[in-house]
């Protein structure tokens, strides 16, 4: 049998999570590549499945929980908003009924308690031996990574939003990837699902963005079809501006652009960086054939545009707010491109790897460097 015979559907997931069996969940990226969680939903946590994560997966065992969900817990961020970071909050321990903290019988219950419905700040400490992450808003369809996908099959699946997850490991301690994630599976039975297919899932039944307004507006570079995107969880608009006929079999010039006053407005990077800016984006995108430019508004308190002058002046990053998630923003421009129809991308930005992109329709061919 074929490695693509055996992935799991994510209705076969959602059983599995429903019934408080563990799973293979492969993160799988635009490269070609991925790497994989074991996982199962939090409220069905027991002993047996903390020392399996411990023993045989070998990774830290983490607590995928909401923004809600924390902010209840009164479970602040490790880090604020650092690009790309991992969304740890306060590692933590159950109150009360706890040994070490270290056994598998305590994590089980830290776990529990954490994710019980009468559960307050009060009946968690901090620090402890249970590592939770804030799952973004909007879940895969926002950021296509480990907290949000666990907690979003465990959602669907009529659960409590919450699931139990570590990373899995090769023998020499590294990120286990290809035959090494499915020897895992086949040696301990598991069933092997992707993000990009809970991705298409989710698609296919729900969406976060909206589009609201549609027609063409001239710009400094001739004239665009503008699409302007709300978010339905929020009051945030998007905009789409489109350059020629759409085609998902042909290379789209593409931008993901995230607003920054001091980088569109004012022009500058950190270290001599040379990046994408708003007016560049537009006159590359208006040269093309095929284009799209989604802008990303993502508006920036004071503390947010002091700090970005505070990191360019030197000063010392502890003192100053960090800046917005930018990797956040992945999944609303993949769903932006996916509703106007775009499918083959050559992409304006950083040769990065971006998880699940397949779900939403989406292949990146190239990336394209900023030029002037």
């Amino acid at each position: 049998m074929t490695e693509q015979a055996q992935y799991a559907t994510t209705e076969e997931l959602i059983s599995h999570m429903r019934f408080g069996r563990m799973m293979l969940l492969l993160i799988d990226n635009s490269e070609g590549d991925a790497t994989g969680v074991v996982t199962l939903a939090a409220e069905l946590c027991e002993p047996h499945h903390i020392t399996f994560m411990a023993r045989q997966a070998r990774g830290l065992v983490c607590l995928g929980l909401t923004r809600a969900r924390c902010e209840h817990l009164n479970l602040p961020l490790m880090v604020e908003g650092e690009v790309e970071a991992e969304p740890f909050t306060l590692s933590i321990e159950a109150s009360e009924g706890i040994d070490t903290g270290i056994s598998a019988v305590d994590r089980a219950r830290t776990v529990r308690v954490a994710v019980a419905s009468d559960s307050k700040a009060a009946d968690l400490v901090q620090p402890g031996h249970i590592f939770p992450i804030a799952a973004a808003d909007g879940g895969v369809l926002t950021r296509a990574d480990k907290s949000e996908a666990t907690t979003d099959l465990a959602a669907i699946a009529g659960m409590l939003p919450a699931a139990v997850f570590t990373e899995v490991l090769d023998k020499q301690g590294n990120l286990a990837r290809g035959e090494s994630l499915w020897e895992f599976a086949r040696s301990h039975d598991l069933p092997v699902g992707r993000v990009s297919d809970l991705v298409t899932y989710r698609l296919a039944n729900e969406r976060t963005i909206e589009c609201i307004r549609k027609g063409t507006v001239e710009t400094t570079y001739g004239p665009m079809e503008i699409n302007v995107y709300r978010e339905t969880s929020k009051a945030t608009l998007h905009i789409a501006l489109v350059k020629g006929e759409l085609n998902s079999e042909l290379p789209t010039l593409v931008r993901v652009h995230v607003t920054s006053v001091l980088r569109d407005l004012v022009g500058t990077t950190l270290n001599n960086q040379v990046s994408w800016r708003f007016d560049n984006s537009l006159k590359s995108v208006s040269e093309a054939e095929r284009a799209v430019l989604v802008l990303i508004t993502r508006p920036e308190t004071a503390d947010v545009l002091l700090a970005g002058v505070d990191r360019l002046l030197g000063l010392d990053p502890q003192e100053s707010v960090a800046t917005t998630d930018s990797y956040a923003s992945i999944g609303l421009g993949a769903q932006i491109l996916n509703d106007l129809g775009v499918g083959k991308i050559d992409l304006m930005g950083a040769p990065l790897k971006y998880n699940a992109l397949a779900g939403f329709g989406l292949e990146v061919c190239d990336f394209v460097a900023p030029t002037h």
